[in-house]
């Protein structure tokens, strides 16, 4: 196949960590689909996600922009209509985006905010998709529950939230994290790939595209069976970290923060301080979170064998990553808060069907990429424009085997951390509400972190990969930390918001010029 793509299959998995791959080398953790997957397409091995949690990030994969231009901050955070995303843009070419999961975007709450586009979004969705499948935060997961329930699973009739679903254990479950009520054919997860393998079906040949979204492996870390038990919890790794929170907390006041500010509830099933983890609970915990990630790739294989069944993986467009990754214990933080590695490098493995790409199959890519890349890339391989809100570039020359020379050299990724619903997190750190925030310069030898008002942090991720030692205050390293600072200033002064730059109108209000 050349020229145009047919078909484009979004798959994204929520809170995978970038190292929890087979192909990334992990110690114990077997991905066959997904090795399978970029041993036929490209595996960009240092991609990062623009932000955290999971509603700012979505918002960068779906809008192609940086958090400080699309400012939708936090989870709850409504996505300004004024700004296109990926479905909008591929109904331009005749498409209606089919959506399995979530997106995790509230829309607009303005009155009129999409009378432009002439499309009513439902709530939490973001405005394009056709929410074929959908399973929603807000509606505790809904239908998926009635599903359950009408297969006779004990399924309490009000389960909380949505985490109190997920969570729910098997009766002779003698571990947290596991065996869960449903088995692994009738998990969310399972659920969903059914549903989207059904509406595949139905398409008959007509060109599609589908943004699959499952949960896994984000926690509540409750497993179905095989999959609680697919790694021995004494052959997988203990996280990285000092000896003890206290020695952790010293790094910096945002650390020392955070680690008396998280929960871990959702990683345990019980609130407990991380000094009270026990070595076998910290290791079933990791063993539980690898066993997720392979129950979403077994469903991957499943989709991807369809595709070739059906005679429409040479037409596909494939892309598979995360919103953001998880710290699973790694300097005493759970989930994914924090400025470490581990939350922000996400994997990213992509599969062009055609001619140009195949003398490119198999590739590692080990420029910086970013999540803001994957909707130009998309765009392009459907011979669209990219809009010039987005902030990221197109794959395509790594994905047919070149490598621009001017390419980045740096990743950037944010976190706002204040807390909007409550105002608690800039009161606990003393901060009014716009100090907030972090961002993050990251290149091949140093990693910048700067907050508005708290001291910055520099790392040389070759000598300390697991950035344990923060160098900012070393003056042999003031040269470094001052190109990375600029670096950072330099990436928000070129590509702060440019909504209306090109547009220029005459004093006598004539129209000089608009792109």
């Amino acid at each position: 196949m050349g020229g145009t793509i047919k078909n484009v299959l979004f798959l994204v998995a929520d809170e995978w960590r970038g190292d929890t791959l087979g192909l990334a080398g992990h110690p114990c953790v077997s991905t066959p689909h997904l090795e399978s997957l970029a041993a036929d397409g490209t595996y960009f091995s240092r991609h990062y996600t623009q932000a955290s949690p999971c509603g700012p990030a979505w918002a960068s994969m779906l809008t192609g922009q940086y958090l400080f231009n699309h400012r939708q901050v936090s989870n709850g955070t409504p996505l300004d209509a004024r700004f296109t995303n990926i479905a909008l843009e591929a109904r331009k070419a005749g498409y209606v985006p089919a959506l399995f999961g979530y997106t995790d975007t509230p829309r607009d709450p303005r009155p009129g905010a999409y009378e432009a586009s002439g499309l009513e979004s439902r709530e939490w969705i973001c405005p394009g998709f056709e929410p074929v499948l959908p399973l929603l935060f807000a509606e505790k997961f809904e239908p998926w529950r009635q599903y359950l329930e009408d297969k006779g699973y004990p399924v309490p009739g009000e389960t909380g939230n949505f985490h109190g679903l997920l969570a729910l254990r098997h009766a002779d479950a003698t571990s947290p994290f596991g065996p869960s009520i449903y088995k692994a054919e009738d998990s969310d997860t399972a659920y969903l790939t059914d549903g989207l393998i059904d509406y595949l079906r139905e398409q008959k040949g007509k060109p599609w595209f589908a943004h699959f979204c499952c949960l896994k492996p984000h926690p509540p870390l409750v497993a179905p069976a095989p999959y609680h038990l697919q790694y021995d919890p004494a052959d997988v790794p203990l996280p990285v970290r000092r000896s003890h929170p206290s020695v952790e907390a010293q790094q910096h006041p945002f650390q020392n923060w955070l680690l008396g500010a998280q929960s871990l509830f959702h990683h345990f099933q019980a609130e407990t301080a991380p000094e009270d983890v026990s070595e076998a609970d910290e290791r079933a915990m990791r063993a539980t979170y690898y066993g997720l990630c392979n129950e979403v790739d077994d469903n991957l294989g499943r989709i991807l064998d369809y595709l070739k069944e059906s005679g429409d993986y040479d037409d596909t467009l494939i892309v598979f990553c995360s919103d953001h990754g998880d710290q699973l214990g790694d300097h005493w933080l759970y989930g994914r808060q924090g400025y470490f590695e581990p939350n922000f490098h996400v994997p990213l493995i992509v599969r062009d069907p055609r001619r140009e790409a195949d003398a490119a199959r198999g590739r590692v890519v080990e420029q910086f990429t970013e999540m803001i890349d994957v909707m130009p890339t998309i765009l392009e391989a459907m011979a669209l424009s990219v809009p010039a809100q987005c902030d990221g570039y197109s794959l395509q020359p790594f994905l047919h085997g070149e490598t621009p020379g001017d390419w980045r050299a740096a990743a950037h990724y944010e976190c706002d951390f204040r807390d909007i619903r409550d105002q608690g997190d800039h009161v606990a750190l003393d901060l009014p509400e716009n100090e907030c925030h972090f961002a993050v310069i990251r290149g091949d030898r140093g990693k910048y972190v700067h907050f508005p008002s708290l001291p910055p942090l520099y790392f040389d991720m070759h000598e300390d990969p697991h950035e344990f030692e923060n160098l900012a205050d070393d003056p042999s390293r003031a040269p470094e930390v001052l190109t990375y600072a600029q670096m950072l200033l330099s990436l928000h002064a070129r590509r702060a918001d440019r909504a209306l730059t090109h547009a220029n109108l005459g004093f006598d209000g004539t129209k000089v010029g608009y792109s």
